[in-house]
């Protein structure tokens, strides 16, 4: 394999000047760029990147923080991410943060020390503080932070309305929640959204509102209990569609039949709907395009290119399938039923 020695040697030039024209740092003049460059060329060199990133102080990667890659959503949001990044010449470094502060700080050290140009966020432990001493762009997806960082986002609140609403247009008399963790905003929001609709019904009481922690397993023990204290229950809207998969295995080893004597509906649309049985009806987020606006818009910041539009917020939609009492058309945009 060729090295910059080699190059400056068959262009007889200094290893300097080699370097200056493959950084585009300093002045060369044309004919000595040009010798080279036919260097370059003609013994197939590549540069190493890595001394390329300590020089520029870029290396045309960016970070990724998603809370679990176990999540079937993030997969689907990141390989969005991969896809944008790749066609544009950048490639991205993956971490999980498992919803832990210091973890994510953690890999937020170690995006400075591979000299990373920018980083997307879908997590929101980190306080705008951290995030201004990082010194370089910085876009949050699925999770707001704060009003001063470009955002990509889908309406959680208005969903979930609509979610709910659904549950009483096909005849539930007592809905439940199986909301998100605390203090993550989709779930807050999702969980708001929620209350907006049945806060005011005689039925409603704290206790319909169970914590799944977006988790299939801490799903199906909290279902699980939420039948058995409260048999009325009639209807469940669970903040993730992983946790309205636990809430069906819960109703199914309970023996309640969904949808004849439970409706569930969940959120995201990740493709494991389809494959429940029986199927699952959700609010469908558009999770690739979340993923792809979330890069484009980085790469535009970290290019230093105009970027017009700083918060974007997707519709969510409507999909109907047999663990809810549907009604035809089986797709209807969310804003119909708010």
């Amino acid at each position: 394999m060729a090295t910059i020695r080699d190059v400056a040697k068959e262009a007889g030039v200094s290893v300097a000047t080699v370097s200056r024209v493959i950084n585009s740092n300093g002045y060369v003049n044309e004919e000595t760029k040009k010798k080279v460059e036919k260097a370059i060329q003609l013994l197939n060199y590549k540069p190493n990147a890595v001394a390329r990133s300590l020089f520029k102080k870029q290396s045309m990667t960016i970070g990724l923080i998603i809370p679990d890659i176990t999540n079937p959503f993030f997969p689907q949001l990141a390989r969005a991410v991969e896809d944008v990044t790749n066609e544009k010449g950048y490639t991205i470094i993956l971490g999980n943060s498992d919803e832990s502060s210091e973890k994510e700080q953690e890999y937020l050290d170690i995006f400075e020390q591979k000299y990373v140009d920018g980083i997307i966020l879908a997590t929101n432990t980190l306080t705008v503080e951290q995030i201004a001493s990082l010194g370089k762009p910085v876009v949050a997806v699925d999770r707001p932070i704060d009003s001063g960082v470009p955002t990509v986002v889908a309406e959680h609140r208005r969903g979930a309305q609509a979610a709910v609403r659904h549950l009483l247009d096909t005849g539930c008399q007592t809905i439940a929640h199986i909301r998100g963790p605390e203090h993550v905003v989709s779930a807050d929001e999702r969980c708001k959204g929620y209350l907006d609709i049945v806060k005011d019904k005689p039925w409603f009481s704290d206790q319909l509102v169970i914590n799944g922690h977006y988790a299939i397993n801490d799903a199906y023990k909290a279902a699980s209990e939420l039948i058995k204290d409260r048999p009325d229950v009639d209807g469940i809207f669970a903040g993730n569609d992983l946790m309205a998969i636990g809430a069906l295995k819960a109703a199914r080893e309970l023996g309640k039949k969904v949808p004849e004597e439970l409706a569930i509906i969940g959120f995201d649309g990740i493709d494991m709907c389809e494959t429940t049985f029986p199927e699952l009806s959700t609010m469908v987020q558009p999770i690739y395009e979340l993923g792809a606006t979330a890069a484009n818009m980085l790469i535009e910041l970290i290019e230093n290119r105009r970027v017009n539009q700083q918060y974007y917020e997707y519709p969510v939609q409507l999909k109907v399938r047999n663990s809810s009492r549907g009604r035809p058309p089986k797709d209807v945009n969310h804003a119909d039923n708010i």
